[in-house]
């Protein structure tokens, strides 16, 4: 019988709490599709309100608790122990266009380690999470990840560059060469939903530069917790918010390693 801990309770009840706004945000923008109002202030503005009721909620347990959120930055900086990573909206230009693929996500830090996460897509209602040594959930159902054996029959999902990346040919270049050696490569835009899908099965690998840590913090435990591996590559020693990351199932995950690492392949 599955059980949760009150940190794990605490992030799916702020998820819930906060996708309530967050879904009839998303019921206005057709409207504003033909509008004249700029559609960008509109997500900033529903991003913001997200973050703020999920912020209230978490400090209802610890206000004194370390905070990394997208929009708001940092709170309670000298508090490194105990921290929260918070996306409020993990695919805002999907949520601009009217599509149905992006998440809430939250993860819980103690001691740089990551404990336990949750990533929540409110319109199909789509909950991720997984604590450490707990497993994996979908709702209410164990997910694992998939049993391919073969990377050349494997469905891998990325992102490509940011349009201020200057890493952009490097980028292009890497989706190239392994686009040769899988069967497809899938570019959903949200990093979340890209991991969360990664440990239920849906893809068998996930790769992706220039990530923020908040993008990936709840879907690293998620991952691991359904048995896939997790690797960061090119680390930047300056930024380590700054990630690139390989998720996947353990089967493929030392030959897509060495694909990212080649210049140029075959």
């Amino acid at each position: 019988m599955r059980l949760n801990s009150p940190k794990i309770n605490l992030i799916m009840k702020a998820c819930q709490k906060a996708s309530r706004p967050l879904i009839r945000d998303f019921g206005e923008i057709e409207n504003l599709q033909v509008s004249s109002k700029a559609p960008g202030d509109f997500v900033s503005s529903a991003d913001k309100r997200t973050e703020k009721i999920i912020i209230e909620e978490l400090q209802k347990a610890g206000p004194d608790y370390g905070i990394i959120s997208e929009e708001i930055g940092v709170i309670n900086k000298a508090n490194e122990n105990n921290r929260w990573i918070i996306d409020p909206i993990d695919g805002t230009f999907n949520f601009l266009h009217g599509i149905p693929q992006f998440a809430i996500s939250i993860a819980y830090e103690e001691n740089k380690e990551i404990l336990c996460g949750v990533v929540f897509n409110p319109i199909t209602n789509e909950m991720f999470c997984a604590e450490k040594g707990n497993g994996a959930y979908l709702n209410n159902s164990r997910i694992r990840v998939s049993g391919k054996k073969k990377i050349e029959n494997a469905m891998i999902v990325t992102g490509g560059p940011k349009q201020i990346s200057k890493i952009k040919e490097k980028i292009f270049s890497e989706y190239v060469n392994i686009s040769k050696k899988v069967a497809n490569v899938r570019k959903f835009g949200s990093a979340a939903l890209d991991m969360a899908y990664v440990a239920c099965g849906r893809f068998d690998a996930y790769w992706q530069r220039e990530l923020n840590y908040w993008d990936i913090a709840a879907g690293i435990i998620i991952v691991k917790e359904a048995g896939g591996f997790i690797n960061f590559f090119e680390e930047d020693k300056n930024n380590l918010l700054n990630k690139n990351i390989i998720a996947s199932n353990p089967i493929i995950h030392e030959e897509l390693r060495e694909l990212l690492g080649k210049k140029d392949i075959e």
